[in-house]
């Protein structure tokens, strides 16, 4: 992908592809996205919540702002996942999908966002840093194929598109 597109190119598409997707997302309703993050969370998670490693969520929110698709919610976990409209979480983590999509995949370390100001983290600190070490706890090898390839090839994608899209050094 690096020699296909010019610059200019990757760039557009690095800055309109989550516009163009939030558009349709804002259509569905909330009670289908919400059934979608439960079951995607009980794929990526179901080692952890196995070992029982989920449970300092009980009773507790965690809000997730995905700020270029317009997509706000809160996940809490009592033996199953629950997700909700944004109400009163203790921590929220904000973020682009660009980034988000780079910690799912393990190709970019929540840390290195967070001081590269691409990931912020707000409220309860405590609960932030055993939520980061939750995900990077995730095997990802260890979630379904059909699921692991579409994120690794996705974010595959997104890497080729922002090395092509950076200022080329002379």
């Amino acid at each position: 992908m690096q020699g296909l597109l010019p610059n200019n190119l990757a760039e557009k598409i690095l800055r309109i592809a989550p516009k163009a997707l939030s558009q349709p997302l804002a259509l569905i309703p909330f009670s289908l996205k919400a059934d979608l993050l439960k079951r995607i969370l009980g794929l990526m998670l179901a080692e952890q919540a196995r070992d029982e490693e989920l449970d300092f969520l009980l009773e507790r929110w965690v809000a997730i702002n995905i700020e270029d698709l317009g997509l706000t919610f809160e996940v809490s976990y009592n033996g199953h996942w629950q997700v909700r409209p944004l109400q009163s979480a203790e921590v929220t983590f904000k973020s682009n999908s660009k980034a988000l999509l780079l910690i799912v995949a393990a190709k970019e370390d929540p840390d290195t966002l967070f001081f590269q100001r691409k990931l912020s983290i707000e409220g309860d600190t405590e609960l932030g840093l055993e939520v980061k070490n939750l995900l990077l706890s995730v095997e990802f090898d260890a979630m379904p194929t059909a699921i692991s390839t579409a994120v690794t090839k996705l974010a595959e994608a997104l890497q080729a598109l922002q090395r092509k899209a950076e200022p080329q050094l002379v």
